[in-house]
């Protein structure tokens, strides 16, 4: 197999982002975005995907938290794109339910190509840790769109750190579920012949 990795910067006005991503990894995370709730979810996302991942971003947080965690997720996006490339032997699908105490996120994934995002619940709290709550929600579109799933995610609970990590977690798990190779495939997992 060969190596599925990418390193990714995106420079704009508004944010200064360098992310490395080893599909294939141990969990191994370094993350500074300036947002102390946002990194703890990415390295959550990355022990929880087995990815290998660091993010350096520099945002414009003297703004607000969205401008970082949206570029974040694009850039993370195309890091999986390119990281994947033709997609050739991946499981495709995969879907996982991750409790954490009350609450509970459901995710579904397919490494389509074609980008679709649909969203089901609400968070409890407007904020945690510095980071607005409904751009977890943002982050799944952002992270979608720029990597080519179609993503539906659910979360439900009385606690938005648990909804929002446990939302995290069952992105990690499902992304490594399906970004994995089926040894019995040598194709992409598509009639068409490619995804």
């Amino acid at each position: 197999m060969t190596d599925r990795t990418a390193a990714v910067t995106r420079e704009t006005a508004e944010t200064d982002i360098e992310v490395t991503l080893d599909v294939d990894g141990d969990g191994d995370s370094t993350v500074d975005t300036g947002i102390g709730f946002f990194d703890h979810m990415l390295d959550s996302f990355s022990t929880h995907g087995l990815f290998d991942l660091t993010v350096q971003c520099d945002g414009d947080l003297e703004i607000d938290d969205h401008h970082t965690v949206e570029d974040v997720a694009i850039t993370l996006g195309e890091a999986f794109t390119e990281a994947l490339g033709e997609k050739r032997g991946i499981v495709r699908f995969a879907d996982r339910k991750v409790p954490l105490d009350e609450a509970v996120a459901s995710v579904v994934v397919d490494i389509s190509g074609r980008p679709y995002y649909e969203f089901d619940g609400a968070f409890s709290q407007a904020e945690v840790g510095g980071m607005t709550s409904d751009m977890a929600g943002h982050f799944g579109r952002s992270l979608a769109t720029n990597a080519g799933l179609t993503l539906h995610c659910a979360v439900e609970g009385e606690n938005a750190h648990h909804e929002i990590e446990a939302l995290f977690k069952g992105l990690a798990r499902a992304l490594d579920d399906a970004t994995r190779i089926d040894e019995r495939r040598s194709d992409v997992a598509s009639t068409k012949g490619e995804l």
